[in-house]
């Protein structure tokens, strides 16, 4: 017979919190009644709510894949990333023949980067995405997405040629950080990871501007707010505390600081959910109720705890960004970009986005919310060659 704990014991191990009727859950309850107001901001991996409190509806905004541009500036940020892809897979099987699933999949990505060079215009760009964000910024976008798309093609097109190409030593000198004169010779002038940054940069630009603007627009009271940054956001392993988790510094940020650090709490097994999939009223009431009794949960044991030990030294929680990412100097400043880079793909605490996440916030607020004014290193600086025109 399998070990079962003593049923007195069981008891009042559940009498303490592990029960619904519990003293912990009744403590939570009565928080939950005084806290009924106070306003509720929930993000997720794609989206962000707000539950402004006393049953009202809640308000939702959406800042990833079902957002204008997301995918599009997305697939440009992978495409030279997916060559590096593509020369860990010839290394890994050490096979060249014409059946070789490396092959296979840069002949399909290079049909890929035809019809995207095809589709990217500035009508797209300027009419059809028409983001904010990049307004004025249309033919620029543009000129890099052709740039970047035939440089591409050229390099998928010589490794098919010629495998040996496809190394990693050859990938650098010719693509992502060619030797001076080397990156001519190919037609790839401006390094792919300038590219990269830039078009991460891009991004998160859109993103910061358009939810910072909304959350403004929501006049929250950010002393009494409650954030909670709920369930995976990018990889299952990233995102899971306040440095490593850019929205929790985004909402510090766009609150001019007003929001305490210590009310953002990240739970990343919490449960989410997407505009795409939302729930019926019933269900966001329920979602409300679930996000507000985890928060205050988790709340009630700080409380407790400066109320019971007065006389010892506290926590104070202090913000960071990103994990000590390397500060960017200046608009040139190559070898902090590619080491943030290298830091976002190592490191599988960071999100893929803190490789510009804090640099954009912090540029975008110290440029009086003008995003026609943040420098972007790999892009207000390079001029790309201009792609033909329509």
């Amino acid at each position: 017979m399998s070990y079962q704990p003593d049923p007195a014991f069981a008891g009042l191990f559940r009498a303490f919190t592990s029960d619904p009727q519990s003293i912990g859950a009744h403590l939570t309850g009565q928080m939950a009644a005084l806290a009924a107001s106070d306003p509720l901001v929930v993000s997720t991996g794609s989206d962000i709510v707000l539950f402004p409190g006393e049953g009202g509806a809640p308000r939702i905004e959406s800042f990833r894949k079902s957002t204008r541009g997301f995918i599009e500036l997305t697939a440009v940020s992978h495409l030279p990333l997916a060559l590096a892809y593509l020369a860990r897979m010839r290394e890994l099987a050490g096979d060249d023949s014409e059946g070789a699933h490396w092959r296979a999949d840069a002949q399909r990505l290079l049909g890929h980067v035809r019809a995207t060079r095809e589709a990217n215009s500035l009508a797209l760009w300027r009419d059809y995405v028409n983001v904010a964000s990049f307004a004025g910024y249309e033919q620029k976008i543009v000129d890099l997405v052709d740039y970047t798309c035939g440089a591409s093609a050229g390099m998928l097109e010589r490794v098919l040629r010629d495998p040996a190409q496809l190394s990693f030593d050859a990938l650098n000198a010719q693509f992502f950080a060619p030797r001076a004169g080397m990156g001519q010779v190919v037609g790839v002038g401006v390094p792919m990871n300038d590219v990269m940054f830039a078009t991460f940069g891009l991004a998160y630009l859109d993103i910061v501007y358009r939810i910072g603007n909304w959350l403004r627009e929501q006049r929250l009271d950010w002393n009494r707010a409650m954030a909670l940054v709920s369930g995976q956001s990018g990889r299952p392993t990233a995102g899971v505390t306040w440095a490593s988790n850019n929205m929790c510094y985004l909402l510090w940020r766009t609150s001019e600081r007003a929001l305490q650090p210590e009310r953002v709490l990240v739970a990343p097994h919490a449960p989410s959910f997407s505009v795409a999939q939302l729930p019926d009223e019933a269900g966001l009431a329920k979602l409300e109720r679930d996000y507000r009794l985890l928060w205050l949960n988790t709340r009630a044991s700080i409380d407790v705890a400066r109320a019971l030990f007065p006389n010892q030294a506290g926590y104070c929680f202090e913000p960071q960004t990103a994990d000590a990412m390397p500060p960017i100097t200046n608009l040139h400043d190559r070898t902090a970009t590619t080491a943030r880079l290298r830091r976002i793909m190592e490191d599988p605490a960071q999100l893929l986005s803190n490789c510009v996440a804090d640099y954009i916030v912090d540029q975008l607020h110290a440029n009086g919310n003008d995003p026609t004014r943040v420098p972007i290193p790999g892009f207000t600086d390079v001029e790309y060659p201009q792609a033909p025109r329509a």
